[in-house]
């Protein structure tokens, strides 16, 4: 008996020590790119092409893209050309009153974006993709959108980034 109680731990510290030496890694950093065939990518600019203008985002939006692919793939970007392409305009930038109350006013309202994106694999056919992206933000009725646009415009910029890159470089 006493024995046993004194092989006992030790057996236990024999199987943590023996399975401790393996481990199952992963990366998600959402990219799916062969960096022996893609190494650069040209991002032009996203006009914006919406009835409703706010010049401020175009600068956001294409700089939210840049930084995003930047951080999580090797790719340069160029000037012109490239082995990977984006490009687009923002097509669409409205308002939409959300929550009506019983008095028929609205206690919410939406900040809609959209992006069409055209995406062109100059290596390998049949990679294209020719979509438009869409987000959005509520926000208090009570709120003006001048004291809350640039904060909703960083949000939804984000969003539409992370869609587009998993549409196209991230492949999914």
């Amino acid at each position: 008996m006493k024995l046993s109680r004194l092989i006992r731990p030790f057996m236990m510290l024999l199987l943590l020590l023996s399975t401790g030496g393996c481990t199952i890694s992963y990366k998600l950093n959402g990219a799916a790119i062969d960096y022996q065939v893609y190494k650069t990518i040209y991002v032009s600019q996203f006009p914006i092409r919406a009835a409703l203008v706010y010049p401020p985002l175009q600068q956001t939006f294409e700089n939210e893209l840049l930084d995003y692919i930047s951080r999580n793939t090797r790719l340069s970007t160029v000037e012109s050309g490239g082995d990977l392409q984006l490009e687009g305009e923002i097509t669409g930038y409205s308002l939409s009153p959300q929550a009506v109350t019983e008095n028929a006013y609205a206690s919410k309202t939406r900040l809609t974006i959209q992006v069409r994106v055209k995406y062109i694999d100059n290596r390998q056919e049949g990679k294209d993709v020719d979509q438009t992206f869409s987000a959005y933000r509520d926000f208090d009725s009570s709120e003006m959108l001048t004291d809350v646009q640039d904060q909703l415009c960083n949000e939804i910029s984000k969003e539409l980034v992370d869609l587009i890159f998993n549409a196209t470089l991230g492949n999914w």
